[in-house]
């Protein structure tokens, strides 16, 4: 049975407002640092983003009495707020609709490897909380008539722990966060960019002391850029994933993420070798993931070449039109691509086959009114000819309408209204498409607490590296949503953030102004254009699901290369606006170098294909297989298991980055807590370890 929702309904779920930012507190004094009156703001904790994640933290951080403020560069501009796909998923606790069982539900949070066993049980255990606080706060997340979830099955997501109450749903998240941040009297300092971080000590008593950022709203003759201080003993890095990393990106434009002021700052980075690419509308337009019911419709794909000639390019690929209908299907919970799916014609074939029209200058297309045409020499489509695990799906759906369009109006019609929304509507045009980088699951290496290596210094949501080589579709949310009030809990036990920091300025703040200064050079042949071109492009065509050992090296040197040259000439800007991309676009150069040199050392150690990325080889064990034959310029290597026990350390030293590994941490299935005996640690605070981080 169909019901037709109303309109109504659908725009509330689609248009949705975000809340108006309270007035800004202004700054506590003035002081002249390096010859710039540079105002000065006090804390007990600065949050660094205003996404899910950030905004959970400053929420129960509030909550606990903690004198917690957020800094954005651009409130409800990031990732949560602003990307998607057709069912955002919060992943929840459920195995196959037989209650929750948090173990279960970790291994499968860390069955791509590469993934600390307790921080996978953390994040399971956290999500039955998380998903029942964001309820309270006015999620609307659906029910079945008895007052259960209801859920449904997404990527690397056997049983159907995933939940959504539409393509907004992380938006929609970010709403009911913001309105409790701000009814609680959180504050927020908006156009704000974290530029650089201050410690004070040596050693294992390094520490944070504060942040150096740039804002518009701090612009006078006596400051030009902006720069002002926040004095911090305690900073959450929750600005999300370097999404400006790569050219090809569904990220929308302005995501730089912290990773590069993260390494200059000390921190240690883990497992970015580890990102999502998958099927999407580029950002250029609207960046969305194309997952979930927009090819559970099975729409006709194709590309279109240079002299406006269609191509069906996948009948080149799978061996019947089944077998192609039935894996366009497979990408609405086999999103990302992943290498081993390139076998047995598999449902990454198709993004490989995607890949490679766009490298021949193709640009490929979904068409929502048309059927896939049929593999020559074929039958034709028929929702009656599909793989058994398809045509059930469809079947219990009732999605049985003779067109794609026709069948993604039923299971979804949110997904066809979001598009409307920004001027593309797909039930009349053919959507251009592309395989883009989507996340980034390696960051800033934090314990089950959050913190990182540097004391008062923690991290959440994409900007923690927790995730490992793969992860459930939408586990990320969860777990920002977990570890966000994991550390508000850490530091609100502690009592020392309850109140705004006092003392004087931290001494490392006049040498980080001077530092930042002399990197900015309005006098320097290196552009903020030049390098986000050379960044982009490099990663993009080096680094992106198809690699190889020689693109990756060599790529790596470049890298290198121009790191180099921004030590030695800093980068130009003209407006003061442009000085704060200039930084953003320094550390993203960092960024890239790191990334690069994780995934040079992974595969100089034999490391094999997983997740994001197949490692192409001549002697690779694995060849893809398409119907005209052998796909050998993209045999790749086998994954090595002993890879999936650890995680590659990235830090920087100097202006060299050091690489090592270390094993993931375990978790102890056998233990059991016991009231009587754990409770007192509770009650103490002893179970907040507060002997340190990593």
């Amino acid at each position: 049975m169909t019901i037709d929702v109303p309109q109504e309904i659908l725009d509330a779920l689609t248009d949705v407002d975000m809340p108006r930012l309270p007035a800004e507190a202004v700054a506590s004094e003035k002081v002249w640092l390096a010859s710039i009156e540079t105002p000065i703001y006090r804390a007990g904790c600065v949050v660094v983003g205003s996404g899910a994640a950030g905004l959970r933290a400053a929420v129960e951080m509030k909550r606990r009495g903690v004198d917690a403020v957020i800094v954005s560069q651009s409130a409800w501009g990031g990732t949560s707020a602003c990307s998607g796909s057709d069912k955002q998923t919060l992943h929840t606790a459920n195995t196959a609709d037989q209650g929750d069982n948090y173990r279960a539900m970790a291994r499968a949070i860390r069955s791509g490897g590469a993934m600390d066993e307790d921080t996978a049980y953390v994040e399971a255990v956290g999500s039955s909380r998380m998903m029942a606080s964001l309820q309270f706060l006015g999620l609307p997340l659906p029910q079945d008539p008895l007052g259960g979830t209801l859920r449904y099955q997404t990527d690397h997501d056997e049983v159907g722990r995933a939940t959504s109450c539409g393509p907004r749903t992380s938006r929609l998240m970010v709403k009911v966060l913001a309105e409790e941040a701000i009814r609680l009297g959180v504050p927020f300092y908006n156009q704000t960019t974290a530029v650089k971080m201050l410690t004070e000590g040596e050693g294992a008593e390094r520490h944070v002391a504060g942040m150096l950022v740039m804002r518009a709203g701090d612009r006078t003759e006596e400051n030009p850029l902006g720069i002002a201080l926040f004095v911090s003993d305690v900073i959450v890095l929750a600005a999300g994933g370097p999404g400006e990393l790569y050219r090809d990106s569904v990220y929308p434009n302005g995501c730089f993420g912290s990773l590069g002021l993260a390494l200059e700052a000390g921190l240690e980075l883990v497992n970015l070798t580890e990102s999502q690419f998958g099927i999407g509308t580029r950002r250029e337009g609207f960046p969305w993931n194309l997952s979930g019911t927009y090819v559970q419709a099975i729409p006709h794909i194709y590309s279109v070449d240079g002299e406006g000639a269609e191509h069906h390019f996948l009948a080149e690929y799978y061996r019947s039109t089944q077998e192609l209908a039935s894996n366009i299907f497979r990408k609405g919970y086999q999103w990302p691509f992943h290498a081993t799916r390139m076998l047995d014609f598999g449902s990454s074939l198709v993004d490989l086959a995607i890949y490679r029209e766009t490298v021949a200058g193709r640009r490929v297309f979904m068409d929502f009114n048309r059927n896939p045409l049929p593999v020559p020499g074929d039958l034709p489509f028929d929702l009656e000819r599909l793989d058994e695990d398809v045509r059930l799906y469809l079947g219990k759906a009732g999605a049985g309408q003779e067109t794609p369009i026709d069948r993604l109006k039923h299971m979804n019609p949110l997904a066809i209204e979001l598009y409307r929304r920004y001027k593309i509507d797909i039930a009349e045009e053919p959507l251009e498409f592309a395989v883009n980088n989507q996340h980034m699951n390696g960051g800033i290496m934090v314990d089950t607490w959050g913190r990182t290596n540097l004391g008062g210094c923690y991290a959440v949501g994409e900007a923690a590296g927790t995730h490992g080589v793969t992860r459930p579709g939408g586990a990320a949310l969860n777990a920002g949503q977990v570890f966000g009030t994991r550390v508000a809990e850490h530091i609100g036990g502690g009592g020392g953030a309850k109140r705004a920091a006092a003392g004087g300025v931290p001494a490392a703040a006049e040498a980080g102004i001077a530092n930042l200064l002399s990197a900015l050079r309005t006098e320097s042949s290196l552009t903020v254009k030049a390098v986000r071109s050379a960044v982009q492009a490099r990663m993009s065509e080096k680094a992106g699901i198809i690699c190889d050992q020689g693109s990756v090296r060599q790529a790596l040197i470049e890298a290198r290369e121009l790191n180099m040259q921004i030590r030695a000439n800093g980068l130009a800007y003209g407006r003061a606006a442009e000085a704060v991309r200039a930084v953003q676009w320094r550390h993203m150069a960092l960024a890239s170098e790191a990334v690069l040199s994780a995934l040079d050392f992974f595969i100089g150690q034999g490391g094999g294909s997983r997740g994001a990325r197949a490692i192409c080889d001549p002697s690779g064990e694995l060849l893809p297989l398409a119907s005209a034959g052998p796909l050998q310029a993209y045999r790749f290597r086998k994954e090595s298991d002993a890879h999936r026990e650890e995680q590659i350390v990235i830090r920087l030293e100097g202006d060299e980055i050091r690489l090592s590994t270390r094993p993931n941490r375990n978790l102890d299935e056998s233990a059991r807590s016991f009231f009587e005996r754990d409770w007192p640690a509770w009650l103490t605070g002893c179970i907040y370890d507060r002997g340190g981080g990593e």
